[in-house]
């Protein structure tokens, strides 16, 4: 059966560069969707794709595991 599924929303304002919200919208519009959107997925896989911290010898997490 057919759920209409509801993803919560909140609100926030951030200030970014005028030639990256150039950029974005002309993307957003390429693409067919909102900005908001864009940015939305955009944060979403940049977090995904986030590099470890790395250990005070300077080799991050996963180095130092595969040793």
């Amino acid at each position: 059966m057919f759920h209409v599924q509801r993803t919560e929303m909140v609100s926030k304002t951030f200030r970014l560069p005028e030639d990256l919200v150039n950029r974005l919208s002309t993307v957003a519009q390429q693409q067919g969707v909102s900005v908001n959107s864009l940015v939305a997925q955009c944060c979403a896989y940049a977090l995904a794709h986030l590099a470890e911290p790395r250990k005070e010898s300077g080799e991050t997490a996963s180095q130092v595991q595969g040793q």
